[in-house]
């Protein structure tokens, strides 16, 4: 048998696939970086022999889950972890020390493949990387991760973006990598005018990509109601649900607020076709139960980023509201620059505080987490289905593993172990079916050059 048709089976304790209920004593055969069988080990092993396929077994020690996916990152500010490990009383004292440190001299590329191996190191296969700075945006091909590199689009006025600012962003399109796949990323609605926020949405869909963006992140993106007449416009009084803003031809989110209107940043950007299945967001905080619909009504999933919020000095998310009115949830680090670390899973335990101190106390509160980290990243990105599917543990679908050191013996008492105190807990991480990370430590990346 040659080395790529040789067929290994990860099997664990628990397995848990996902899209399929948990399985004690489980096992995942793996052959040419695809799953060819998932289910109980016994099964696992019977199938293979009797097909009389050979294959090596890899026995880890706890639960075993698909591939972890990080919704939203920025791996090129891993050397800015500086600016993360501090607190700060809102977005603007903390945007003033990201400038501060954004400014001085840094090597993209070498802190995005830092940020790159510790991702790997925790558990994370595929990841929605916002790139600021080209040359930061190898980054998941040279680490053969999966996932979406977007190029972020940010401070464009719309006289600007009419005369040369489309084609520069055309242009860098051309230069920007494709591998494992390319997006834009409009930074915000705050940091764009009306031209470049309706014309981004049309120049990655008339080339298939997505789109993600920040939204609801700072405070002053929620809805607003105003109290009087709104200058300028005649008859227009106690802005709110009911009044059009868009009949005002405001030229920006930051132009309406300052009209008077008090729509919050989702209405906004949902006025002006950026929402949609192939678009997510990240943050969703500053949202009412009405964005949260349009969210939904769109098929547009947010990464929740609850540790960057809590280090900005945000409010935490309405993760409670979230999940009790079924609106698709990926999760988030954010960068080191809002962040203490690349672990998904301390996001997963945050998250898992918030929504019991918010009310939510259903049984079914760590399975959604663990889904949320997984398959939900996969959805936001449109990943978890197709012939390169990631998220879930099923036949055909791309073999990214991870691994997770815990002492629980049952299944239940196993997943509350992992998402109430999961951080620090992978051991090993397999990507495309090649082990890269193992007792805590990286091993050879077949894809990089020698």
């Amino acid at each position: 048998m040659t080395a790529d048709r040789a067929v290994t089976v990860h099997s664990a304790r628990i397995v848990v696939p996902m899209t399929a209920p948990p399985i004690a004593d489980g096992a995942v055969a793996v052959r040419d970086g695809r799953i060819l069988h998932v289910g109980d080990r016994s099964w696992v092993v019977d199938q293979l022999v009797a097909a009389g396929t050979a294959f090596t077994e890899r026995r880890w020690r706890g639960a075993l889950l698909p591939g972890l996916v990080n919704a939203h990152t920025h791996l090129q500010y891993t050397g800015m972890a500086g600016v993360g490990q501090r607190q700060y009383d809102g977005f603007e004292d903390w945007a003033a020390a990201f400038n501060g440190d954004y400014a001085e001299p840094h090597d993209w590329r070498a802190e995005a493949a830092a940020g790159a191996e510790q991702s790997i190191l925790a558990g994370v296969t595929s990841i929605a990387d916002v790139v600021t700075d080209i040359e930061a945006a190898t980054a998941l091909e040279t680490h053969g991760l999966g996932g979406i590199a977007y190029w972020e689009v940010m401070d464009w006025e719309n006289a600007a973006w009419q005369t040369h600012g489309r084609d520069q962003v055309l242009a860098e399109l051309e230069r920007f990598p494709t591998t494992p796949a390319a997006g834009l990323s409009p930074h915000a609605p705050y940091s764009l005018d009306v031209a470049p926020l309706l014309e981004l949405p049309d120049i990655v869909r008339q080339r298939g990509l997505r789109l993600h963006l920040h939204l609801g992140e700072a405070a002053f993106e929620g809805e607003r109601v105003a109290l009087g007449p709104v200058p300028g416009l005649e008859g227009v009084d106690g802005v709110g649900h009911g009044t059009d803003w868009h009949l005002a031809n405001a030229p920006s989110f930051r132009a309406m607020r300052a009209l008077g209107f008090g729509a919050s940043a989702t209405a906004f950007v949902d006025r002006l076709g950026v929402l949609g299945p192939d678009c997510h967001i990240a943050h969703g905080v500053y949202v009412t139960a009405a964005d949260r619909a349009l969210l939904r009504a769109r098929g547009t999933a947010v990464a929740l980023c609850p540790r960057s919020n809590a280090v900005i000095g945000l409010d935490p998310p309405p993760v409670a509201d979230y999940l009790r009115e079924g609106s698709p949830i990926a999760i988030g680090t954010d960068s080191l620059s809002s962040s203490p670390s690349l672990d998904l899973m301390a996001d997963v335990t945050a998250l898992h505080r918030i929504a019991r101190s918010q009310g939510y106390g259903h049984r079914n509160l760590h399975g959604r987490l663990l889904t949320a980290a997984t398959l939900g990243g996969a959805h936001a990105m449109g990943l978890a289905v197709g012939p390169d599917r990631v998220g879930h543990l099923a036949v055909g679908a791309r073999a990214d593993l991870a691994v997770f050191d815990v002492d629980a013996r049952t299944v239940p008492d196993a997943m509350a172990e992992l998402v109430e105190d999961g951080a620090g807990r992978a051991v090993a991480t397999v990507v495309r079916g090649v082990v890269r990370a193992a007792d805590r430590a990286l091993t050879p990346n077949p894809v990089e050059e020698p």
